[in-house]
């Protein structure tokens, strides 16, 4: 969550500074908030109007909160690819939000067992698991570097509009998981 006014700031001067750089053409933000902030929306148009393609989690909740509202700031702006995570059935994941602005989805949970996938440790040398919003953003935002590097002349657009014909639920997009899954190759 970003709640005070200096993360907010430094949220805006990153995408800012983002903005500026050249050799940035993608922004993932695995941030979030139920309510909106004009510094972060002003530096996430400043972005994309340099040409950046901007990926943000839906939101992931967690006990009474979870699955009870829909995509959250700043992935709910216009300007931005909103990502969340399913379960391996298509269903939503147990904390993940989803909704309308969803544009794209990670499996991110076993719809059997309710299992995350494992992720490097988060200390020591014990395995951890991951899931959610957050790590389908990371995930959804590597592929289209992956789509941009492979193709370097395309602008953002065309390689949104790759990702979608990559996409699992492509011709038909879904009104709570958008186009769905990419598929990465």
């Amino acid at each position: 969550l970003i709640n005070e006014s200096r993360e907010n700031k430094g949220v805006a001067d990153a995408l800012v500074l983002a903005g500026n750089r050249s050799d940035v053409q993608i922004v993932s933000m695995s941030i979030g908030n139920i309510t909106s902030n004009g510094n972060v929306t002003d530096g996430i148009n400043y972005a994309f109007n340099r040409g950046k393609l901007i990926f943000a989690a839906a939101g992931t909740s967690f006990g009474l909160t979870a699955g009870w509202v829909g995509v959250i700031f700043p992935a709910s702006l216009g300007n931005v690819r909103a990502v969340t995570g399913v379960k391996d059935n298509n269903s939503r994941c147990d904390a993940c939000h989803d909704g309308s602005k969803v544009d794209f989805t990670v499996v991110m949970e076993k719809s059997s067992n309710g299992r995350k996938p494992l992720s490097a440790a988060q200390s020591g040398i014990a395995p951890s698991t991951v899931g959610g919003s957050s790590v389908a953003t990371a995930t959804t935002s590597a592929i289209a570097a992956l789509v941009w590097s492979a193709n370097p002349g395309l602008s953002r657009e065309q390689v949104v509009n790759k990702m979608i014909l990559a996409a699992s639920n492509y011709p038909n997009r879904s009104s709570n998981f958008g186009w769905g899954q990419v598929n990465a190759n």
